[in-house]
């Protein structure tokens, strides 16, 4: 079945993105034409280049709604670092296929300011689990640094479940072997015991000022 009515709805861009989702989650998206997804589509093979220009055309589209899509994921997931990390799991399995391209920019057009414009506002997400962290931890890092690692803890467990190279005795549900892994290279949560207060003469205070570098975003 074709959707070739999907040309006088106005959604043709649509069906063709989500053509080449099914494409990428069957080959990789280093396979496929727009001439293969014309056909998938069940519209002309000028359709494509008309709406997309070329394939890089069409995978910038993709990344772009690939990273809207994180981002909304992350949000829903709240503040906790824990939660994020395995939303950020659950959207990679959920979403392979942008998944595949986001973080290809050799296959789309990265600078375009819709894709630095929407992995901004990923990375800003993935910024609020980090930010919640307790200051109190032991071996703090600046925001900045405690972003990337973060980043690369939940997005390496990503790619290696994606990949199969996890050990094969592993949890079979990937937010659940995802969770345990996290929470493992997580900080411990801080001691309730109250810490006994010493007079002014005893301590030393030390400001620190915020290093303005601290706002970068993550995902850039």
């Amino acid at each position: 079945m074709t959707v070739t009515r999907a040309y006088h709805h106005g959604d043709l861009p649509r069906a063709l993105l989500q053509a080449a989702v099914t494409a990428i989650e069957e080959s990789g998206p280093a396979a496929f034409s727009l001439r293969d997804l014309a056909r998938r589509a069940g519209v002309s093979h000028a359709a494509p280049t008309h709406h997309f220009g070329d394939k890089a055309g069409l995978l910038t589209a993709l990344a772009v709604e690939g990273f809207d899509l994180l981002t909304a994921t992350l949000d829903a997931a709240g503040d906790d670092l824990l939660d994020v990390g395995v939303a950020y799991v659950d959207f990679a399995v959920r979403h392979r296929a942008h998944f595949e391209v986001m973080f290809r920019p050799d296959l789309y057009r990265a600078d375009a300011p819709q894709v630095r414009a929407a992995r901004e506002r990923a990375g800003a997400a993935l910024h609020t689990g980090v930010a919640a962290l307790p200051a109190d931890r032991p071996g703090p890092g600046d925001l900045r640094t405690d972003a990337l690692a973060a980043w690369s803890i939940v997005h390496g467990f990503a790619t290696l479940w994606l990949s199969g190279a996890l050990p094969p005795d592993i949890e079979a549900d990937p937010r659940t072997a995802a969770r345990t892994v996290i929470r493992h290279l997580l900080p411990p949560p801080p001691d309730p015991t109250p810490t006994p207060q010493h007079s002014p003469v005893d301590q030393e205070v030390c400001v620190i000022p915020p290093d303005a570098d601290d706002a970068n975003l993550l995902i850039t």
